[in-house]
């Protein structure tokens, strides 16, 4: 029998996903790499040879990393389908023992961030990047910061299917509080449109690229998930807690968190240099 994917075939699919709790994010990206495959396959029938020409064609254009990505999506489909025997395995990686520098983000362009928004009279801007540098949160998560979570200092976070507590420290309660006070806003989100609807990452993500130029932060370091990765080396830095910093974020593998405290090639160095094994 022919195996073809339909827009049936695909919309069972997002509704597994939904019931399943995949966030909209997560729900949106399988999404978007099945129907790449699909224009891929251009009507052709599904075989174990078209999905390996398929992993191919990926390594032409994207990284290991990116590629995986799509088909980790791709056999969670194929396994839906029943269609196991068409899943590929993924690229094989190296970790690498530290982080690329033009990818980190210091704290001190961290701070310039957040003095580059405060410059142009966007506090809203500010209190977002120092919202998520100081809790940890994911951008997609900032909606459960309401006026009530300020309020008791913690907010209840439930995503992935999980749930669990951010703590909010008092020094951001109290910037908070001020901004809901002075924009009106007694209940519901803190960060809102002019409209009052919660912001959305691309808003954020356009907003923080415009203040590169002016902050002197090379474009490619900022983006919001990279202040969730500033929390994370700082609060390790200070606690030593991997377990402890992995409740924190949400993971359910320690093996995601290691992939956020791993330091940059220069402190690399320093840690070998400091080692003195050379006599």
């Amino acid at each position: 029998m022919k195996r073809q994917i339909t827009e049936k075939r695909l919309l069972s699919f997002k509704n597994s996903l939904i019931e399943n709790e995949k966030s909209q994010n997560t729900v949106e990206k399988y999404m978007r790499d099945i129907r790449f495959f699909t224009s891929f396959a251009a009507g052709r029938d599904l075989t174990k040879n078209l999905a390996v020409d398929y992993k191919a064609a990926l390594a032409q254009k994207y990284t290991a990393t990116s590629a995986n990505s799509m088909l980790a999506a791709l056999n969670c489909f194929f396994r839906f389908c029943g269609w196991g025997d068409l899943c590929v395995k993924q690229f094989r990686l190296q970790r690498s023992p530290y982080r690329a520098e033009e990818k980190e983000l210091t704290e001190s362009e961290y701070r310039a961030l957040i003095r580059a928004a405060e410059q142009k009279n966007n506090e809203r801007l500010s209190l977002v990047i120092q919202t998520i540098c100081g809790t940890g949160i994911r951008v997609s998560e900032l909606s459960y910061i309401t006026v009530d979570a300020v309020r008791r200092g913690e907010a209840v976070v439930s995503c992935k299917g999980k749930t669990r507590t951010v703590f909010i420290v008092s020094a951001l309660k109290k910037k908070l509080f001020k901004y809901a006070k002075e924009n009106g806003i007694s209940s519901g989100c803190v960060f809102v449109t002019s409209k009052g609807k919660p912001l959305n990452r691309s808003n954020i993500w356009a907003e923080m690229k415009k203040l590169c130029a002016s902050a002197g932060v090379n474009p490619k370091k900022v983006f919001p998930h990279n202040l969730r990765h500033l929390f994370a080396r700082t609060f390790y830095g200070l606690e030593k807690d991997i377990a402890k910093l992995a409740d924190i974020l949400g993971h359910s593998n320690i093996a995601t968190t290691r992939i956020y405290i791993v330091t940059t090639g220069t402190e690399h160095k320093r840690k070998m240099e400091n080692m003195r094994l050379i006599i």
